[in-house]
């Protein structure tokens, strides 16, 4: 079993967000897309933001850095006209 969940990655992206509002996150596609993004700036150079032994894969290192609250996930913004 993956630790965090998608569950609990997706708690931790909404628990921000006031009650009645719309959650940032409703699916674990978001989840999946926003560590691979980051997972892919941490191998083309970009530093971590937590330890990250070198057996620690990038696509970990970035769900540790989403489970800790050190990435946000921005939502789509509609402009209304």
């Amino acid at each position: 079993m993956i630790h965090p969940s998608y569950t609990e990655l997706m708690q931790v992206v909404n628990s921000e967000v006031e009650p009645g509002e719309v959650p940032v996150v409703n699916s674990r596609y978001s989840i999946v897309m926003a560590t691979s993004k980051r997972a892919r700036q941490i191998i083309s150079g970009d530093e971590p933001m937590v330890d990250m032994p070198k057996e620690k894969k990038p696509l970990s290192v970035a769900v540790d850095e989403l489970n800790q609250g050190l990435i946000k996930i921005i939502g789509d913004e509609k402009e209304e006209e």
